[in-house]
């Protein structure tokens, strides 16, 4: 959570970052944990960190509404865990994606997307602040593989739209659910 936090920081990048309190039951990395985190989600910023990144963050404790966030036009990037409802979610709103996959199947879709789709940046194995600050700006600013990712995302987005539309792919599949389920009454 530090080096993350101070790779924002890092980056010069404008951002919102939805910290959660850490668990300490059976969480991945749980060391770095303890119940008295629940109390305070900003307790394992680095000092001074929510002051000096006033002006270019956000820092909101527990949760956002995330399909509102990623909707909105002012969002640029989304780094994301990899979960498939928030890959979809992401997608679905054209919002380029920094893959930092925690555990189970977050992984395959961590290469799923940024080495077979081409539809996020993923952030190194070994994780410091310059290489976390180096991909976010990659992301942002368009570097290296960012302006890839934002055109394949822009091409994801319009295939989801397409599918989700009247006669879609999404919609004629759906339909033909229903058809079965019901025996073709609907």
């Amino acid at each position: 959570m530090r080096e993350l936090a101070l790779g924002l920081e890092l980056s010069g990048q404008r951002f919102l970052w939805v910290v959660r309190s850490p668990s300490d039951e059976g969480a991945v990395n749980d060391n770095y944990y303890d119940a008295e985190s629940k109390k305070d989600p900003f307790a394992y910023l680095p000092e001074g960190f929510v002051e000096r990144t006033k002006e270019v963050g956000l820092l909101v404790p527990s949760w956002a509404p995330q399909t509102k966030v990623l909707a909105h036009k002012a969002t640029g990037g989304f780094l994301t865990h990899c979960g498939w409802n928030s890959v979809l979610e992401s997608l679905v709103h054209g919002v380029p994606m920094v893959a930092w996959p925690l555990f189970a199947e977050q992984r395959q879709n961590a290469v799923m997307l940024s080495e077979g789709v081409g539809a996020a940046i993923r952030v190194p194995e070994v994780k410091g602040r310059e290489k976390i600050a180096a991909v976010v700006r990659e992301l942002m600013a368009g570097e290296g593989k960012g302006a890839a990712v934002r055109a394949k995302v822009a091409e994801l987005q319009k295939a989801a739209a397409d599918g989700l539309r009247e006669g879609g792919a999404a919609a004629t599949a759906l339909a033909e659910v229903v058809e079965k389920w019901t025996g073709g009454e609907n």
